[in-house]
């Protein structure tokens, strides 16, 4: 069985390979083949951590497995990043333990493909103001995924801390972008795209700060209170996910939903827009919003991809099991 530890998975998994990844899981979702099983997430008790188990199955690539880890607010302390997690594959054919892929790297991979998924399939085409909320660990991979769906001329942000906003000066830079700091008021007036990654529980972007046309990816929301935008721009705006059931549950919609502000029937799969099912955006005037909850078929599609990788140019560790 092989082994893929975390410090190879830099040299194995590129952005683009994540991304298609990504995409095509996304695809076999909406075709239904592909589905996940119910999250469990909860606070431990200790840490002040949350630890829980993502898991799914694609019936189209036969990738079957579980992610398990989750989100240690004092690891920055300790030198290593917040969120921690493993990926274990299983044959689906006998239901052995078939791989075991470290997950940090990877869950922000896959995270920031999903929102450049969602920008590639729904931002206007003329887009040309990036906006983030946020300048955690997260936000670099974002940022770096994002500006390869459309021809950004510069980067505007805020964070709650301000004295982090230099993470995000400094990527946009890398990148041969201007990068400005920005008002909550302002960054929903001038960006065409705003990418929220944040793990706030009351909303920052306020639906008085989005104007007409803008592509929104509500990356941060992924259990249940959390929130990082208003109720009420859902309302306004077309709604897309990754899977309905977590977003009404764990993801951006849980409060609009609960609030009555939006049905399930009024949220839709982005892989249907991907497979051509859905338009998208049908205006430049429209509000999109993606409300990106990370699904464990995202972890099993970009860990699958791993191992293939590690096993053709012989870094994995292969022992008995």
């Amino acid at each position: 069985m092989p082994i893929v530890p975390e410090a190879e998975i830099a040299a194995l998994m590129t952005p683009d390979a994540a991304y298609e990844a990504v995409e095509a899981v996304f695809a076999a979702m909406a075709r239904k083949s592909a589905y996940n099983f119910p999250v469990i997430r909860e606070a431990i008790g200790h840490a002040d951590a949350l630890y829980g188990f993502k898991s799914g199955f694609d019936r189209e690539s036969l990738a079957l497995g579980l992610k398990s880890g989750g989100y240690w607010p004092g690891n920055a302390d300790r030198g290593l990043t917040n969120h921690q997690s493993t990926i274990f594959l299983f044959d689906a054919d006998t239901g052995r333990c078939s791989a075991i892929v470290g997950g940090n790297l990877l869950t922000a991979l896959r995270t920031a493909a999903a929102s450049a998924v969602s920008i590639r399939h729904l931002a206007r085409e003329d887009a040309k103001v990036l906006g983030m909320i946020g300048a955690g660990h997260q936000s670099i991979f974002q940022m770096q995924a994002a500006v390869k769906q459309r021809k950004f001329s510069k980067v505007i942000g805020w964070n709650y801390h301000p004295e982090m906003l230099s993470r995000l000066a400094e990527c946009a830079d890398s990148l041969g972008l201007p990068f400005e700091e920005a008002s909550l008021e302002s960054l929903g007036r001038e960006a065409d795209v705003i990418i929220s990654i944040t793990s706030s529980f009351s909303p920052s972007l306020l639906d008085a700060h989005v104007t007409p046309g803008t592509h929104i990816a509500c990356m941060g929301t992924d259990t249940k209170g959390k929130q990082e935008v208003e109720a009420t721009l859902l309302k306004r705006a077309a709604v897309f996910t990754d899977e309905i059931a977590q977003s009404i549950s764990i993801g951006e919609a849980q409060h609009a939903i609960a609030s009555g502000l939006i049905t399930q029937t009024d949220i839709t799969e982005i892989g249907a827009v991907i497979n051509g099912a859905h338009p998208g955006r049908v205006s430049d005037d429209e509000i999109t919003l993606f409300d990106g909850t990370g699904v464990g078929l995202q972890d099993l599609a970009v860990a699958a991809k791993v191992v293939e990788l590690a096993q053709a140019k012989g870094v994995a560790i292969n022992v008995d099991f």
